[in-house]
């Protein structure tokens, strides 16, 4: 709530330097771990949660590939109810 707020002040206060609709932020995932996720299409969304750690929400979790994932360098994973799996990047 609080981040709606402030972004509503700063729009107020300059709305020539604030957008209207963010610009959709390009995935921080690399091509071979997005493919093995099953594509663009069916992650929702991805957000880092550690230093070790990446929370990617799929739209259909039987589309990804967990050999391929190893393949692509991602040592771990962890699958969590309603499509939200746990890659886990480092040590």
């Amino acid at each position: 709530m609080f981040d709606k707020l402030h972004k509503a002040l700063w729009k107020a206060l300059t709305p020539d330097l604030v957008a209207d609709e963010p610009a959709k932020a390009a995935t921080t995932l690399d091509d071979p771990v997005l493919a093995a996720l099953g594509g663009a299409s069916n992650v929702k969304s991805e957000q880092r949660v550690a230093l070790t750690r990446i929370r990617v929400e799929l739209e259909d979790v039987t589309r990804m590939d967990p050999q391929a994932l190893r393949k692509a360098g991602v040592p771990g994973v962890m699958t969590l109810s309603g499509g939200v799996v746990h890659l886990v990047v480092g040590l």
